[in-house]
């Protein structure tokens, strides 16, 4: 039997988050620079967004880019930007093919202007599209989302559409820039690393996390259906006793 044939497809996640790690390692242990790791890191993404829209996945969220990413050394984070508008350019054609909706979220003013064009462009191309909503998180982190969700509910606050007293969990998440898809059921890191790095703090509260040693470049469909597999043997419970849940 094999891996894909293990999922139960009546039991997949509909929303699954990726830190996409090890593009750096990657190119490092081949003697390249790191560029060379997040070029082919862009075929991981491809293989992977097929494979999550075949299986029935509604819901894919890819860290592509941290806020904190913009210290990183000016050439690479330039080479980075021009890598982005290019695959945009070029895998829209893939969003077409497996009718995927792409998305965006995080601090899309800080992008250049090429780069926020391309990219507004094929989401406004994919709209369309039903199959799959994938989403790029780009210069991105949970920490400058929770700030602008503070800073948007107290400006409702001081202007009189909302009272103090009636902020609730609800009205938080409807100010997140989250606020249209499900809160992440798998959440997975690539590269052996085990950390969120300032991913989705809030939407991943009762996430199951999987961490795999595979870096990014090297991620490819058995690795995605493995992960499944994972979260389909675990027992999600949100606070409440095995007993509870088996009622």
């Amino acid at each position: 039997m094999s891996l894909k044939d293990k999922i139960d497809k009546d039991k997949l996640p509909q929303h699954i988050a990726i830190i996409m790690d090890g593009n750096g390692r990657w190119a490092k242990q081949k003697g390249k620079l790191r560029i060379y790791g997040h070029k082919h890191g862009v075929i991981s993404v491809r293989e992977t967004a097929e494979t999550a829209a075949e299986l029935g996945i509604k819901y894919l969220t890819l860290y592509a880019f941290s806020t904190e990413n913009w210290s990183r050394p000016r050439a690479e984070v330039n080479a980075l930007m021009k890598l982005l508008v290019q695959t945009i350019h070029k895998e829209t054609k893939t969003l077409h093919e497996n009718q995927i909706r792409l998305n965006a979220i995080g601090n899309l003013d800080a992008l250049p202007g090429v780069t926020r064009r391309e990219l507004e462009e094929a989401i406004k191309e994919t709209a369309k599209y039903d199959k799959m909503s994938m989403t790029l998180a780009l210069s991105y982190s949970s920490r400058w989302e929770i700030t602008n969700m503070v800073k948007e509910i107290a400006d409702k606050v001081n202007k009189g559409e909302i009272l103090a007293e009636n902020i609730d969990q609800e009205l938080i998440a409807q100010n997140m820039v989250t606020h249209l898809m499900p809160d992440p059921e798998l959440l997975i890191r690539t590269s052996g690393e085990y950390r969120i790095s300032n991913f989705l703090l809030w939407q991943i509260a009762y996430s199951e996390l999987y961490f795999t040693p595979v870096l990014w470049p090297d991620f490819r469909k058995e690795n995605l259906y493995e992960a499944i597999i994972d979260f389909q043997q675990r027992e999600r419970r949100f606070g409440k006793t095995t007993e509870q849940i088996k009622k």
